[in-house]
């Protein structure tokens, strides 16, 4: 199982993001002061943070801004704020995604095909 797991994240996930972020987070630090005196006290909003980065990223394309996104979303997991949890969904509770998939584009391909194979 690791052996797959480990095959899987080469091309699911991104080291050099992690590096880009942890980068960040120590630039952070001698920038703003330590996260947990920041955003466990609510001084610091993380999650209005990471909309200001989302849309700092959506109007210039940096991607830079996209780990800051993700930092401010550690953040907030690290330090959650009254009434918070973490609990894991269904599918019928995900928030989704926006688009179509290519496993639900396949389903639908399959679901609508007709007989002598057209679409």
């Amino acid at each position: 199982m690791a052996s797959c797991s480990n095959e899987l994240m080469k091309t699911e996930y991104s080291e050099t993001f992690d590096e880009k972020r942890k980068g960040l987070i120590e630039q952070s630090y001698y920038k703003y002061g330590p996260a947990r005196m920041n955003f466990s006290t609510g001084n610091v909003d993380a999650i209005e943070s990471l909309k200001m980065n989302l849309s700092k990223f959506e109007e210039t394309g940096n991607l830079e801004y996209l780990c800051d996104v993700a930092n401010y979303a550690m953040f907030r997991f690290m330090f959650p704020q009254q009434g918070e949890y973490f609990e894991h969904t269904d599918s019928d509770s995900s928030a989704g995604i926006f688009g179509m998939s290519v496993n639900e584009m396949e389903r639908f391909k399959q679901e609508h095909s007709f007989e002598d194979g057209r679409y």
